[in-house]
């Protein structure tokens, strides 16, 4: 094994040429992962292991949701932004001015501009949390609040949304399904990386025969660490740690010192 679970090395691993992360590519031109490649001139790739579909406006009424009903709306992702729009399309329904948005982030609270015209809307933006953003949702303990999300959901999120004593109804408006990776049977990668549990469910989903051999796996998280253990993987790279926050930082040291001369 060249890395323990603190990503320190033992032994000088085998040289990475290539590397398959179980993402969609950046989608900015000059992303680290670009950087990696023209700094350590290694190839890599990126496919996800897992995609996300709507579910059905029938689907979301199953679920006793009218949501004309609801004042306010937490969006922790972009996947939720996009499918609460399109739903409410799909049943015809114009989204009142008085509607209050709860975004979790910056980068959530921009991409919603897809949709609406901020100077029009209410607009709550947390720093990075669904902690942070609660703290402003606590101020309009009046208000319904719809939240829309995948139906994988971290079992904390709805304690979390409970102690905060808001009235809130969670909603399966998009839901996480596995990729077809059948065309990568008879491709070999150095390192796997991956990012979520599912990510390890889909790569035996597609290969229940995987055997790891000499591929080093890369995970991100303690809940993906986990379930990389349980299917019996070895773990080359872990991230986070102090040394290594990143995966990109994780994958360019190990990569120093696998392909030094």
């Amino acid at each position: 094994m060249a890395l323990d679970t603190n990503t320190q090395i033992l032994t000088k691993p085998a040289k990475v040429k290539t590397i398959l992360v179980s993402q969609p590519a950046p989608s900015i031109e000059n992303s680290p992962y670009n950087q990696l490649i023209e700094k350590r001139k290694v190839v890599i790739d990126f496919r996800p292991f897992i995609h996300v579909e709507g579910v059905s406006s029938r689907e979301v009424r199953m679920q006793k949701i009218d949501i004309t009903k609801f004042s306010a709306i937490i969006f922790t992702s972009r996947n939720a932004v996009d499918h609460f729009f399109r739903i409410a399309e799909e049943l015809r329904y114009t989204v009142p001015n008085t509607l209050r948005y709860f975004c979790q982030s910056e980068a959530v609270a921009f991409y919603l501009q897809k949709y609406i015209v901020y100077r029009k809307r209410k607009v709550y933006v947390g720093f990075r949390t669904l902690d942070d953003v609660l703290k402003e949702a606590v101020k309009y303990k009046e208000e319904k609040f719809l939240f829309p999300c995948s139906d994988v959901l971290k079992p904390s999120i709805p304690k979390t949304i409970d102690a905060s004593g808001i009235t809130w109804t969670k909603g399966v408006f998009y839901k996480t399904v596995i990729s077809d990776l059948s065309d990568l049977r008879d491709v070999y990668y150095d390192i796997l990386v991956f990012f979520s549990p599912s990510g390890i469910e889909s790569l035996f989903h597609n290969f229940p025969d995987f055997e790891q051999n000499d591929t080093r796996i890369a995970v991100f998280g303690p809940s993906t660490k986990k379930a990389a253990e349980d299917k019996g993987l070895r773990i080359d790279i872990l991230v986070p740690t102090p040394e290594n926050p990143s995966m990109t930082k994780a994958l360019d040291d190990y990569i120093a010192i696998a392909n030094k001369r």
